[in-house]
């Protein structure tokens, strides 16, 4: 019986199935991780924190599985789960192949899991003004820039702006 058949996703459609990811994933992530191309967007985590996300209460760390080849193709993890104010942190999304819209699938999956599901009403995130491509696709499914963190990280000798976006339960069931 092959590894997919045994898992349990806690939200999927026909191509892709999100997981909690186990600590024998995390080696995988990590590589997926410090990939040149996801570095220029992300502050990476060490072995340690990803695995005190995967234990946290507060947080989830999905591994995201292509359920035809049965393999990991990226990860994602939310953030603000005790939010009292409903309010959920989109973290972070890697994806190891970019180009088959693996990104726009799982947020159309994390959004039906935060507004349907955890019923929270703000579902946010930042997002490096440099991320072109990243932007584009939030924006495509609904989020809203809500507004610019001027120079607030430290890459290097550089410092980068974010951008914080979010979509709110009420524009999410409007679409």
């Amino acid at each position: 019986m092959s590894k997919l058949f045994t898992m349990t996703f806690i939200i999927e459609n026909q191509k892709i199935g999100l997981k909690r990811t186990s600590q024998d994933d995390i080696v995988e992530i990590i590589q997926m991780e410090n990939e040149d191309e996801n570095l220029r967007f992300i502050i990476s985590y060490d072995k340690v924190r990803h695995l005190d996300s995967i234990i946290s209460k507060d947080e989830e760390h999905f591994a995201i599985w292509d359920k035809e080849d049965n393999q990991i193709i990226g990860f994602l993890i939310l953030a603000g789960l005790q939010n009292l104010n409903l309010s959920l942190e989109f973290r972070r999304i890697v994806v190891k192949v970019k180009g088959r819209g693996i990104g726009r699938q799982c947020l159309k999956l994390i959004k039906a899991y935060c507004f349907q599901q955890l019923k929270f009403h703000r579902l946010w995130l930042d997002v490096f003004e440099g991320n072109h491509r990243a932007i584009y696709l939030y924006k495509s499914e609904g989020f809203k820039e809500e507004g610019k963190l001027r120079e607030v990280i430290k890459q290097g000798e550089n410092f980068k702006s974010l951008f914080v976006l979010s979509i709110l339960k009420g524009e999410y069931f409007e679409n």
